[in-house]
């Protein structure tokens, strides 16, 4: 006697999972590609003109494509400004600044958020005003302050700045963050005989990593990118970050179209490549929220 099996179904589980996209998430999608086009149109422009001779640049336009590829932008900006030392003081500045606002944070954070000290909402709008103090009203004061002290000309003036603007940015950002911890892990680690400081750093600062991560990558992009407060504090070229190299290179030097394009994707380069090394970081703190 022979017995037949039924044969299983071939049909894979993403295949009926399928469905037709409807009109709206169709819309969605074209409208968030030409939001993405636009804001990429600037890095594009830049690429494109980055490697045009300058004679392909005024028979072509800005936006014509290069008749060949032309390196002597890149290299004559790499050698104008050193930009090796400037790429140096960037990353420096950033790095320090990142590490020591993402610290400054967290310590504030935990008095406001989690040991709720008294007047902690005065003292919480009084950061969040040191926010949005513009920075062109701090140049005199800190000018002064930098000169009495020694500071004014070293990368440490520009550190100890973006520590105090950005610190304050995150205190705000995570008292709110700490304000909601769980309070059962608290008391836990409480009843097991913890210190506050042994709370801090490993329960709190561990569950909260996320968050502090993304807070330091942001804190080295604003860094990297700030112009004003690095001009005004940083005179000496060897001292200058990679954008006080480019704008006095397009003041001083040269007023080549194809060069300043040229040296503007040598500045945007390493923050691109720090954004895709960490971007899994970014996503990760983003979706996850601070509380796991």
């Amino acid at each position: 006697m022979t017995t037949t099996e039924a044969e299983p179904t071939t049909t894979t589980p993403t295949r009926q999972n399928r469905r037709r996209r409807t009109g709206w998430e169709w819309l969605a999608l074209t409208a968030t590609v030409l939001i993405a086009l636009v804001m990429a149109a600037p890095l594009l422009l830049v690429l494109l003109n980055a490697f045009k001779s300058p004679e392909d640049f005024a028979g072509n336009g800005p936006l014509g494509l290069p008749t060949g590829l032309y390196f002597d932008g890149v290299k004559t900006f790499w050698d104008a400004v050193n930009f090796p030392e400037k790429v140096w003081n960037s990353i420096l500045i950033s790095g320090c600044v990142a590490i020591g606002g993402v610290l400054v944070s967290v310590l504030n954070a935990y008095a406001l958020g989690i040991g709720r000290i008294r007047g902690r909402m005065w003292v919480l709008i009084a950061f969040l005003l040191a926010t949005i103090v513009p920075q062109e009203a701090l140049l005199y004061p800190l000018y002064i302050m930098f000169k009495n002290v020694g500071l004014y000309d070293t990368v440490w003036s520009v550190v100890i700045v973006f520590i105090v603007i950005h610190g304050a940015f995150g205190t705000y950002l995570l008292a709110s963050v700490f304000g909601a911890f769980p309070r059962e892990l608290l008391e836990a680690a409480a009843l097991d005989g913890a210190s506050r400081w042994q709370i801090l750093w490993r329960v709190v600062v561990p569950v909260c990593r996320p968050t502090l991560a993304v807070l330091a990558v942001f804190f080295f992009i604003w860094t990297w990118n700030e112009f004003l407060i690095p001009l005004s504090f940083l005179v000496s070229e060897s001292n200058q970050t990679v954008q006080v190299g480019i704008a006095t290179l397009q003041g001083e030097r040269i007023m080549n179209v194809t060069t300043i394009s040229a040296s503007a994707l040598l500045g945007i380069a390493p923050t691109l490549i720090f954004f895709l090394v960490f971007q899994r970081t970014l996503t990760r703190g983003l979706t996850a929220g601070a509380i796991k």
